[in-house]
């Protein structure tokens, strides 16, 4: 059995090695061997894997995720317990519940400040981290949750079945830009169930960088964690 929470960046474990040696095996090159330790060469070849899966786009950046992981598991003969990294905030959404309605929260950066305050605190995040990169994140993926740019239809995951809200249900939404699946999956207990909701979007998009990036509670490392939410790199999608 191996587990998803443990399958991480940065990490060194017995489950890294499984999918390491599991990688090498489906021919993905990692030079250093199966080490235990998810560094560069393992996002690499776990990019090489996702992309030999179907992923693309933002699904394809080298860190492993349920459905890649079990995909690679049937082929290597280990089952994967995707429970601990799925449901950590406790607030998970089927797909189906979520719901497409657009509430028009306010737009500009003074909102989104207000909103990422409110974030911060429903998700024990420091203000004074989060914030900031929550902010920066807005305006690079939304416009400071402009109407304009509240769906994105252009982007590679702007696919499948029609939403109720008229866009293919893969768009990304919100101020801060979630796919259905994964605001559905990091959802935050009590919030608003529309990814539309700037404090909802908000707050699954930062119990998502907790799980896929490891941002830790306080948020100290989220701008050294994410590129996208930091103001002095380029952005970088995330």
């Amino acid at each position: 059995m191996v587990a998803l929470s443990n399958v991480r960046f940065g990490v060194r474990n017995e489950d890294v090695r499984t999918v390491q040696k599991a990688l090498i095996a489906r021919g993905r090159s990692i030079p250093d061997g199966a080490t235990g330790y998810f560094g560069e060469q393992t996002r690499a070849a776990y990019r090489a894997e996702q992309l030999a899966q179907g992923f693309e786009g933002k699904d394809a950046d080298g860190i492993p995720g349920c459905v890649s992981l079990t995909t690679l598991g049937r082929h290597a003969g280990f089952p994967v317990d995707c429970r601990g990294a799925a449901a950590r905030n406790g607030g998970r959404l089927d797909l189906s519940e979520v719901t497409y309605a657009d509430p028009d929260d306010d737009a500009g950066e003074a909102a989104m400040r207000r909103y990422a305050s409110t974030a911060c605190e429903l998700t024990g995040m420091d203000p004074e981290f989060g914030v900031p990169a929550l902010v920066t994140i807005t305006r690079r993926e939304s416009a400071y949750n402009h109407p304009r740019f509240r769906v994105n239809r252009t982007d590679s995951n702007a696919r499948g079945p029609r939403a109720p809200d008229g866009h293919a249900l893969n768009c990304s939404r919100g101020a801060t830009q979630c796919i259905p699946h994964t605001f559905a999956t990091y959802h935050q207990a009590g919030t608003a169930t529309t990814p539309y909701d700037v404090v909802a979007d908000m707050c699954a998009t930062i119990n998502f960088v907790r799980d896929r990036y490891q941002v830790n509670r306080s948020g100290s490392n989220f701008a050294a964690r994410v590129q996208q939410a930091d103001p002095h790199r380029p952005a970088r999608g995330y």
